[in-house]
């Protein structure tokens, strides 16, 4: 299980360009709420073989009149109070402003690691304004420009180093399967109907990662750890705000499984939150079963009303679109184990081992015929694949340009493995490297 790190600070200081940069990506997962500067963005991110899922919160602005800057508090103090350590980030052009003053005095309560990080310090000048942010009492800056990464380096060698190490997962031959989604669409429910009698439910383990439940199922033939999103604590906050704190628990429960099964309101449609939820379990390389609830209620249902509303899911998740789609309505129990079959299945698909031969013998004829395209005038050949030891599937493809084979071929190979090998609702990689 990965670690969690808070991004806070102030408004205007760069904490959505630090974010980004860390993520590798120009365009970050956002739960949009009420504006640009409000937008909460969640992202996976690694360093020094060390993962952890980064949290860049609103804009920290202490004693406004404005509901929204008040919401945006409450988040803040939601992802420092879930986080195992933050990175509280302040603006060398601006210098120490009060309300940097009041983020430093709550952070200097909390018992945890906090990194602070002077941004926009890119010429000798500031860096040598960067000193009075001492007065902050929070030991040790570090002066960096997360539009150019530069001193970026550091702060993260001083992250990784600061994380606390994580636990151990409780080893254990059963399947971990993930109830996640929005507050409302159905998780509970869903879980209720699953262990619904009291004479099915073999044993509660006490959470082994954060105050989560897992509960083992043992029903039709199946056998598995459900864990369930709403076992994890709850806190006066969580009132306040349901909807950023079910991504916190989110966060938690998809670190600690095998397959998420996401749920959604299928009257709220597959909205930026459900969206977030999936993104998040894809870039934990997660199976995921996409469930779609309280279809009985949808209205004005026409012969095609299914089809259309999983095109539209699927458009949604490009390029990830190999994922099981489930319609179910949990109040009547109509294909809920059919949920459950097929959470099964991806758990298995996961879990394949695909021998090397066989790997071979129908991966390398398919590239012979489709070989990678020329680039640069210079021919890719691939001679071997096999694949790669880990929880999920990765494989790894040796020839003599790696460097030269190109996003395009890379997923066409991926779709290959996938149609050859039934690896539905699982996120798979494929590393192409020098023979």
């Amino acid at each position: 299980m990965g670690n969690i790190v808070a991004i806070v600070g102030r408004p205007n200081v760069g904490k959505s360009t630090f974010f980004n940069r860390l993520i590798q990506r120009r365009e970050a997962i956002v739960d949009s709420v009420s504006g640009v500067t409000r937008d909460r963005h969640y992202g996976k991110s690694d360093w020094n073989g060390r993962n952890f899922s980064l949290i860049d919160t609103g804009g920290y602005v202490v004693g406004s009149d404005d509901i929204f800057e008040a919401e945006i508090d409450k988040q803040v103090e939601l992802a420092i109070d879930e986080a195992d350590a933050i990175i509280f980030i302040v603006d060398v052009e601006s210098g120490v402003t009060p309300m940097d003053e009041d983020v430093a005095q709550l952070l200097r309560k909390v018992d945890k690691p906090v990194l602070l990080a002077v941004n926009k310090v890119d010429n000798n000048k500031r860096l040598e304004n960067a000193v009075e942010f001492y007065s902050l009492g929070l030991g040790e800056y570090f002066p960096i420009a997360s539009t150019s990464g530069s001193g970026t380096g550091d702060l993260l060698d001083a992250l990784v180093e600061a994380l606390p190490e994580t636990e151990a997962e409780e080893e254990t031959e059963l399947p971990r399967f993930a109830v996640v989604g929005r507050p409302n669409a159905g998780k509970s429910s869903f879980i209720n109907a699953l262990i619904g009698e009291e004479r099915y439910i073999v044993t509660d383990i006490a959470g082994t990662t954060r105050d989560s439940m897992d509960t083992k199922y043992n029903r039709f033939g199946f056998e598995f750890n459900l864990v369930d999103t709403a076992g994890i604590r709850r806190k006066s906050k969580v009132k306040e705000d349901l909807e950023f704190y079910s991504v916190m628990r989110s966060v938690r429960a998809i670190e600690n499984c095998d397959v998420c099964l996401v749920i959604l309101d299928a009257t709220r449609g597959f909205d930026g939150q459900v969206q977030n939820i999936f993104w998040l379990a894809q870039r934990n390389r997660k199976g995921i079963v996409i469930l779609v609830n309280k279809w009985d209620l949808v209205e004005d249902k026409e012969t095609n009303t299914m089809k259309e509303f999983e095109a539209m899911i699927r458009r949604e998740i490009e390029p990830f679109t190999d994922v099981p789609i489930v319609f179910m309505s949990v109040l009547t129990k109509q294909r809920i184990f059919k949920a459950i079959e097929t959470a099964v299945k991806v758990f298995e698909n996961r879990s394949k081992k695909i021998k090397t031969r066989e790997l071979n013998d129908i991966m390398l004829p398919i590239i012979e015929q489709n070989p990678p395209p020329a680039y640069k005038g210079k021919y890719v050949k691939i001679k071997f694949c096999t694949q790669l030891p880990t929880p999920q599937p990765q494989f790894a493809f040796f020839c003599n340009l790696p460097q030269y084979v190109r996003d395009p071929y890379k997923r066409f190979i991926e779709n290959k493995l996938r149609k050859e090998f039934d690896l539905k609702g699982v996120p798979i990689s494929v590393y192409f490297r020098k023979k």
